[in-house]
């Protein structure tokens, strides 16, 4: 993988933009992996040698990529806590440097927020590294708690309560056939 370009997506036949999506196939999965690496181990030293965890083996964890102008530039993925409550977990939110200020974030975000719905999830958490507190509050985020260690460093607890499954659904649609550079 070259960090300038990203990683090179399939044909996205006329899509342009950002497109967020779930990570199908294999090679999209190991694009998934390899930005996460490079942006957990490589860049920002969190993990040692690999952020991988038992939420990687497990095959209910949804991974999502985001693609700006067909090159694989960003991901996330998310994971259910609690069946019976609908609460889903999102993390390892990962945009490779280059990419940070082309506003892929809040579309993938808004992506993990809109799959977890689908999904039946009514409420998504997350752990957010100190930094991106502003952000996530700006996407509708609310901050529970105050600070704690994750991953070894100050994370904000914040979670989002999840639209309505055919907002959801529609929300998908449109992320996964594109956006511009500020979301819409």
């Amino acid at each position: 993988m070259q960090a300038d370009r990203g990683l090179e997506a399939p044909a996205l036949a006329a899509r342009t933009g950002i497109v967020c999506t779930r990570a199908r196939t294999a090679s999209e999965r190991a694009d998934h992996l390899a930005i996460r690496h490079q942006v957990f181990v490589d860049e920002q030293g969190v993990f040692g040698d690999s952020d991988l965890d038992k939420h990687d083996r497990d095959r209910s964890t949804v991974a999502l990529i985001a693609y700006c102008d067909e090159v694989v530039v960003g991901t996330v993925r998310l994971f259910q806590l609690d069946p019976a409550a609908g609460t889903w977990q999102g993390d390892r939110l990962a945009v490779l440097a280059p990419y940070r200020t082309r506003g892929v974030g809040a579309p993938l975000v808004r992506c993990a927020v809109a799959t977890a719905a689908t999904l039946g999830g009514r409420v998504m958490t997350a752990h957010i590294q100190l930094p991106n507190v502003d952000f996530f509050e700006r996407l509708g985020w609310t901050r529970t708690g105050g600070t704690e260690l994750y991953a070894g460093l100050p994370h904000q607890p914040m979670r989002i309560v999840l639209p309505s499954r055919s907002e959801a659904l529609a929300l998908v649609k449109r992320l996964e056939d594109g956006v511009n550079e500020r979301g819409q």
